[in-house]
């Protein structure tokens, strides 16, 4: 689905996640899903999940947030004000529908697989915190709709567990996003060859969950070979959300997709390539001329050709192989060596 989608479009695939940017209002949920389809964003993406299917209600230090944007939130306090409602997903599925643009979620337990089996969700990514939680990828897995897995904290050890734990339950389309699970996350943070070390690893594709607040980030990600980018999408007047330090909002959407897109560009193809636009700076390179009038079977040498330029006459490295051969043509002075004394 993803990759044959890149095909056919030959530029980044772009996801933009609604996540809690929706601020508690499905109408503020439908206007990013309408911002999404217009600054060109590939794919919108939902999170789907409850307070009480991802944490226990509880005051215990160990469920308090220390560091970061959610610092001092107890963990299902954060989660219960962040979450898009059980109830608002087939409306926003249906509203993407209505206005052409794909949309999809992440489930966080298996209660959320069946809801969005039940409105026919085509693909699933599996979030960075939930890569060690295999009855969830197991579950996504049998339903052998394609899933994009984050890789965010996980070690290559853990990526394989959860790699091939959705391989082996049915999955036939697994992408890995390279991610850094920092909020926001700064440039220092990352290490794009592990894109690289990624792709030869599992022969995947591999894209790149973009938390930082910086476009050169994701342009570099597509450079170092990421075919899919993930980015936290918000209003253009929107100051407020959980989200909203490390997302992009409004026209900076299309900035985004651009950026991505000339990136995508400069990547250029899988073998070694020159453009023919190229070809206009021949002159200035050297080929062979007559340095001084040549008769028809008269001897080459180093009084009557030379290596200069322009680069239209015969190639350099016939040079020495054209030393004290009979010319085959008359040559004026100025005149490029043709092609046929070396045949």
């Amino acid at each position: 689905m993803i990759n044959n989608l890149i095909k056919k479009k030959n530029k980044p695939i772009l996801i933009g996640e609604v996540s809690a940017n929706h601020n508690g209002n499905l109408d503020q949920a439908k206007k990013i899903i309408k911002l999404a389809k217009k600054n060109k964003v590939d794919f919108v993406k939902l999170q789907t999940y409850t307070a009480d299917t991802i944490t226990l209600k509880s005051n215990k230090k160990d469920f308090l947030i220390k560091t970061g944007p959610w610092k001092g939130y107890m963990l299902w306090d954060l989660y219960n004000s962040a979450k898009t409602p059980f109830e608002w997903q087939k409306k926003l599925f249906d509203y993407a529908k209505k206005i052409n643009i794909k949309c999809f979620s992440t489930p966080f337990d298996e209660t959320a697989v069946d809801l969005l089996e039940e409105i026919n969700c085509p693909l699933y990514k599996i979030a960075s915190f939930e890569i060690n939680h295999l009855p969830l990828i197991k579950k996504v897995a049998k339903t052998k709709k394609p899933i994009i897995i984050s890789t965010g904290i996980a070690n290559l050890k853990e990526i394989e567990l959860a790699f091939n734990t959705a391989i082996r339950n049915g999955s036939k389309e697994v992408i890995l996003l390279y991610c850094v699970s920092n909020y926001p996350s700064n440039i220092d943070d990352f290490n794009f060859k592990n894109i690289e070390i990624m792709k030869k690893n599992f022969g995947c594709l591999v894209g790149f969950s973009d938390h930082s607040i910086d476009n050169r980030v994701a342009f570099s990600a597509v450079l170092s070979g990421a075919d899919v980018i993930e980015k936290h999408i918000a209003l253009s007047n929107q100051k407020k959300s959980h989200d909203i330090k490390f997302s992009i909002k409004g026209n900076d959407i299309l900035k985004f997709r651009n950026d991505i897109d000339t990136a995508w560009k400069l990547r250029g193809k899988n073998y070694f390539y020159r453009n023919k636009s190229e070809l206009k700076s021949l002159m200035f390179r050297r080929s062979i001329y007559a340095s001084n009038k040549i008769k028809l079977g008269e001897i080459f040498t180093e009084k009557n050709i030379r290596v200069i330029r322009p680069g239209y006459g015969l190639d350099p490295k016939y040079y020495f192989k054209l030393l004290n051969k009979k010319s085959k043509n008359n040559y004026d002075h100025g005149s490029k060596i043709k092609n046929s004394e070396i045949k």
